[in-house]
């Protein structure tokens, strides 16, 4: 493939992306089709299963570029601190199209293979990235020495998410440092185990 070939293949799945976005942020996960998309993104659907064999992985596609652009973990030497700034980013971005969209390929994860895949992957991605941070965090005595960093995960982003995904009660900042500050005594080393230690 020529340099010329492989700029229009680039602009042609770029605009297949984008396509695929803002119609499922427009009418929904079940409401996107490969028609419409294509329609859009003015390609032929051949060309869209050349490079995807389904919407959800489309869709995707577009889910881990955002928030590979949108969040990750600080390290400003507090990890408390770290966490709720990460976490305020992944509530941000819930707030955009980005919610619309994950919230729709979630859904589809509980029946389809490829949703359920993608799914599974950008989480093992982003509990990777929180267990690296928290492992950090214990190596420089933050936290305690004898947590299981994956639970730690768990707890601080299983009540943020579920209450999102399920509409429960707004997800403000606030909520955020709740959580954070209800798990904190559970995270740090008691002062009188450092006292003993020193």
């Amino acid at each position: 493939m020529s340099p010329e070939q492989s700029r229009r293949s680039e602009k042609a799945r770029q605009a297949i992306v984008e396509a695929a976005f803002a119609i499922c942020a427009e009418l929904g996960f079940t409401a996107t089709t490969i028609e419409a998309v294509a329609a859009r993104a003015g390609v032929g659907k051949a060309t869209i299963y050349r490079w995807w064999p389904s919407k959800a992985a489309i869709l995707l596609e577009g889910v881990e570029a955002r928030r590979d652009a949108a969040i990750g973990y600080p390290d400003t030497g507090d990890v408390m601190a770290d966490l709720a700034t990460q976490a305020a980013n992944v509530m941000q971005l819930f707030d955009s199209e980005f919610g619309t969209i994950w919230r729709g390929l979630v859904a589809a994860a509980q029946t389809e293979d490829v949703a359920a895949e993608g799914v599974r992957r950008i989480l093992r991605d982003s509990i990777d990235e929180c267990v690296a941070r928290l492992a950090k965090a214990r190596d420089e005595g933050q936290i305690r020495r004898d947590l299981d960093l994956e639970l730690v995960v768990a707890l601080v982003h299983g009540p943020i998410h579920q209450t999102w995904l399920l509409g429960t009660r707004p997800v403000h900042p606030a909520f955020v440092r709740a959580v954070l500050q209800a798990l904190k005594p559970s995270l740090q080393t008691p002062p009188a185990c450092l006292e003993a230690g020193t």
